[in-house]
């Protein structure tokens, strides 16, 4: 057998396959061992219950008589509606900073520890390693957001009941019903947050750094809620990333006005999108044997 016989067309060896170098299982298992992924997941189950006590012990006479009505005071009329009063308290901190570390950490956690050129040689295309790191990045972070509604789900329903959802507002949607919207609630809040998840993994592929890649994707979008309180940006605010963070909550609506959920997964697919290939525009021009 002569040597050109181990060689393909291509000029790799024999039996490679690009689409078999590091599959997606593979990298799933290597990130839920790390201990970054076991606290974030930790906490997601820890903070419900750590409301439920704050709720069950901060109950006072003022609060009972609040005249204004927001989530918070309607927060332990059923598990749904602690659910409801859960995604409200974390949409603009806890969940971009899950989002912003699942996503941030992907590439520059490798480059730091110096294991990136060792991957990319064993041979892993470039773009494939990329693909695979964001998929694990997406299923992590969605995964961490469901654990998140289903703990509150359950331990607010022991705790509160399992009833129907009362809106602010007084009105109420059957239990069935209720479900419903709330998946509808957490798809939406699953893309939005792509925002800030795809920023990261883009500053990911340019700093060797994981603290500055979360960070940067962090305190971005917190400059940006700080400028959508500014009202005379005027309509220069519907642009901002940050804009539609609480239309999920327009699903509590009867009947439910999908204007601003459909531009806020529309805004935020685009950003995503643009935020995605500038990642995998400068990882490809990246040199990684530094």
């Amino acid at each position: 057998m002569t040597a050109t016989e181990h060689v393909q067309p291509t000029g790799a060896v024999a039996g490679y396959r690009p689409e078999r170098t590091l599959r997606l299982g593979v990298e799933l298992r290597r990130q839920f061992k790390r201990r970054r992924t076991i606290g974030v997941f930790a906490l997601m189950v820890a903070l419900p219950l750590v409301l439920i006590a704050a709720l069950q012990l901060g109950a006072s006479e003022e609060a009972q008589t609040n005249s204004r009505i927001n989530l918070v005071d309607v927060a332990t009329a059923s598990g749904l509606n602690f659910t409801l009063f859960v995604l409200f308290a974390t949409t603009s901190f806890f969940l971009v900073v899950v989002y912003a570390l699942f996503f941030g950490d992907t590439v520059a956690s490798e480059a730091q520890w110096g294991s990136l050129r060792y991957t990319l040689a064993t041979p892993v295309p470039r773009s494939r390693l990329l693909r695979q790191k964001f998929a694990a990045a997406l299923v992590l972070s969605v995964s961490a957001l469901l654990t998140l509604a289903l703990v509150a789900v359950v331990a607010g329903g022991i705790a509160f009941g399992f009833a129907e959802i009362r809106t602010p507002i007084g009105v109420t949607l059957p239990q069935g019903e209720g479900l419903l919207r709330l998946a509808g609630m957490l798809g939406y809040l699953a893309v939005h947050l792509l925002v800030v998840g795809t920023l990261a993994f883009w500053l990911s592929t340019v700093t060797d750094a994981p603290l500055a890649a979360v960070g940067g994707a962090v305190f971005t979008m917190f400059v940006f809620a700080i400028l959508d309180q500014v009202e005379q940006l005027g309509s220069i605010r519907d642009w901002f990333p940050t804009a539609e963070e609480f239309a999920w909550t327009d699903l509590l609506q009867t009947p439910v006005d999908s204007s601003d959920l459909f531009r806020g997964v529309v805004q935020s697919l685009v950003y995503a999108a643009v935020f995605t290939a500038l990642g995998f525009r400068h990882f490809a021009r990246r040199d990684v044997t530094s």
